[in-house]
Parts: structure tokens; C-alpha cells; sequence
């Protein structure tokens, strides 16, 4: 059974930094692409950050650009995502998901993704 479970959500004030770790279990994912995704109260899934197999192509949002840095550790099965100077417009349900077949490049979109953790929640608090 495929399993993702993020960890590391929790309450910061403005400029702080956090830092979510996601742990795959299951399935090997170190040839597809990894990404997380945010969700506010009211709004639609968006995309964070996604990271190619290779760590070579990433993709972020415009407004988590310079501030976030999402890495992974292929042998460990794992994806990391570093925040930093958060802001409160940051506040939402952060997901960690996984692509299951082989693909090279960092994508965008959640339907790209097949399997996604339960989330886990981020308050940024001004």
C-alpha cells in the first residue's frame, strides 16, 4: 500500500521559517516527479513546488519564488520542502504528492499526480 505522510506543519509567525518533510512508503519513487501543494479555506489546490526525479527541474509558484527551496532524497524515498520569511497569505493545508509512472520533468498540475499525503497544516500568523 502507497503511503505519503507529511510532517513538520505547524504554527510560525510572519517572517519565520518551517520545514515539511515527506515520507513515502510503498513504492519507489525515485524516478518521478514529486511535488507540494497548498490549499486555503475557500480556495482551489495550488501548486507549491515540484521537483523532477533527477532534483534537476524545478518549478515554483510565483509567490513562494526565492523564499521556498524543495529538495528530495531519492535513497530515502523522501521530499522536503524549506520555508522561509512565511507570510500569512502562506496559511493553508500543505499536501506532499507523487507521480507513479517514470517521468522526467517537475510538474504543475494535480492531476499530474496519482498519490497524496493527508496534509498537514501550516498558520502563519501576522
Amino acid at each position: 500500500q502507497v503511503q505519503l505522510a507529511e510532517s513538520g506543519g505547524g504554527v510560525v509567525q510572519a517572517g519565520g521559517s518551517l520545514t515539511l518533510s515527506c515520507a513515502a512508503s510503498g513504492h519507489s519513487f525515485s524516478q518521478s516527479p514529486m511535488a507540494w501543494f497548498r490549499q486555503a479555506p475557500g480556495k482551489e489546490r495550488e501548486l507549491v513546488a515540484a521537483i523532477s526525479w533527477s532534483s534537476r527541474r524545478l518549478n515554483y509558484a510565483e509567490s513562494v519564488k526565492g523564499r521556498f527551496t524543495v529538495s528530495r532524497n531519492n535513497d530515502k524515498n523522501m521530499v522536503s520542502l524549506q520555508m522561509n520569511s512565511l507570510k500569512p497569505e502562506d496559511t493553508a493545508v500543505y499536501f506532499c504528492a507523487a507521480k507513479l509512472t517514470v517521468h522526467f520533468d517537475a510538474l504543475t498540475s494535480p492531476a499530474d499526480y496519482d498519490y497524496w499525503g493527508q496534509g498537514t497544516q501550516v498558520t502563519v500568523s501576522s
